[in-house]
C-alpha cells in the first residue's frame, strides 16, 4: 500500500521507527501515527544498514505503505536505498536537504515514483529553503531542528533561536503552494508538558504536523494540531455569514478570513 500524497500532506503525527528493528514496524503502525517513517539513516549504525535496507524491502513486499528516510546522497549507502523504495514507490524522507539539483536527481532516478518528503537541517537548507520546496516532486518539507542547531552550535528546544528557520521554512512551503510543513522531533519522550509547549509554538508558526519518536507522542501531537473547539466555532460562524465582507464577534471579516475559516474546517473533516 502506497503512501497516497494526501495522506502525507494532512498527516499531524509521523512516527519514526528504526530499519535495523523490524519488530518495531507493526508496533509502529497500531500506535496510530498518521504515518510511519522507516529510518534507515541516523537510527541505524553503519554495520547495520544493508540489514536495515533489506527489513525495509520485507515490509514494502508485503503491501505495508510507510515512508523511507534514506541516507543521505553522497553517503555509500544511498544509492541502494534509493533503489529499495523505487522498487516499491515508497515516499522518500531526504536528509540534510539544501540543494535543489540533488533532489531534483532523486526524482529523476526514482523516475516519478517516490514523493520527496525534503528534511531541511542545514544552515544551507534553510537559507535555500524556497527553491527545496520548488523542487519537482516535493509534496512537504520537514525540519530537522536537532541537526540544524547542532551546526549553528545552539540548543534544539530554543523556541527562541530557531523561530526564524521555521518561519522561514513556513513562509516558503506557502509560497511554493506546498502545504504546511512539518516539525522536528522533541527529544523527551516522558515530559508531555515539553511536548505540548512545542506543539503550541510550532502550530502558532503555521506547522501543522510533527515528527514524533515515540508511540506516547503521538495521541498529543494529533489533538493539539487539531482545529480547536473555539477555532471551529469561528469558522462555522464565518462562513455561514457568507462571501461579503461582514462583522463577526465585533470583528471585520472579508476573504482572507473567509478563506481560513474554510481552510479550519477542512482540516476538521
Amino acid at each position: 500500500m502506497t503512501l497516497s500524497r494526501s495522506r502525507i500532506e494532512t498527516a499531524r503525527s509521523l512516527l519514526f521507527v528504526p530499519g535495523h528493528r523490524p519488530d518495531r514496524f507493526a508496533k509502529a503502525v497500531s500506535a496510530d501515527a498518521d504515518v510511519v517513517i522507516i529510518d534507515l539513516e541516523d537510527a541505524v549504525a553503519p554495520q547495520d544498514k544493508d540489514m536495515a535496507r533489506a527489513n525495509v524491502a520485507a515490509w514494502l513486499s508485503e503491501g505495508n505503505g510507510a515512508v523511507v528516510r534514506i541516507n543521505a546522497p553522497g553517503t555509500q549507502w544511498c544509492d541502494a536505498d534509493l533503489e529499495t523504495a523505487t522498487r516499491y514507490g515508497a515516499p522518500l524522507m531526504v536528509p540534510k536537504s539544501e540543494d535543489p539539483s540533488v533532489l531534483a536527481d532523486i526524482a529523476c532516478r526514482t523516475a516519478g515514483k517516490c514523493l520527496l518528503l525534503p528534511l531541511v537541517e542545514t544552515a544551507a537548507g534553510v537559507e535555500r529553503a524556497a527553491d527545496v520546496c520548488t523542487t519537482a516532486g516535493a509534496v512537504r518539507v520537514a525540519f530537522g531542528n536537532v541537526d540544524f542547531s547542532s551546526q549553528l552550535g545552539i540548543a534544539h528546544d530554543d523556541h527562541l533561536a530557531l523561530t526564524y528557520a521555521r518561519s522561514r521554512l513556513v513562509s516558503a512551503s506557502a509560497a511554493a503552494g506546498l502545504c504546511p510543513p512539518v516539525d522536528g522531533v522533541t527529544t523527551s519522550v516522558k515530559d508531555m508538558d515539553v511536548l505540548n509547549a512545542d506543539v503550541e509554538h510550532a502550530r502558532r508558526l503555521g506547522f501543522t504536523g510533527k515528527l514524533c519518536i515515540h508511540p506516547s507522542q503521538i495521541a498529543l501531537v494529533a489533538s493539539r494540531f487539531a482545529p480547536s473547539e473555539s477555532e471551529q466555532h469561528w469558522a462555522r460562524t464565518v462562513v455561514t455569514a457568507g462571501d461579503s465582507v461582514t462583522m463577526v464577534g465585533g470583528q471585520m471579516v472579508d476573504r482572507p478570513l473567509l478563506q481560513r475559516a474554510r481552510r479550519i474546517l477542512a482540516a476538521d473533516s
